[in-house]
């Protein structure tokens, strides 16, 4: 559990950064009207947001580069 931990920390912290600015984003621009099917649902918001987060901080994510000679 704690390698998992340390290899996707910076994944989890884009789901964590994305849900807050999906919950905010519901917070302060959503509609109440109920139109909008993503920003009128928090749980949708914060779940779109989770998943938005996740990708971009997972773009910076190092890769290990093996420095091998065949």
């Amino acid at each position: 559990m704690n390698n998992f931990l340390k290899k996707n920390k910076l994944g989890l912290l884009g789901l964590v950064v994305g849900a807050i600015g999906g919950y905010a984003y519901y917070y302060f621009i959503g509609c109440n009207s109920g139109s909008c099917p993503l920003t009128s649902n928090p749980y949708i918001s914060i779940g779109f947001g989770a998943v938005f987060g996740y990708l971009i901080f997972d773009m910076f994510k190092k890769e290990k580069v093996s420095d091998e000679k065949n």
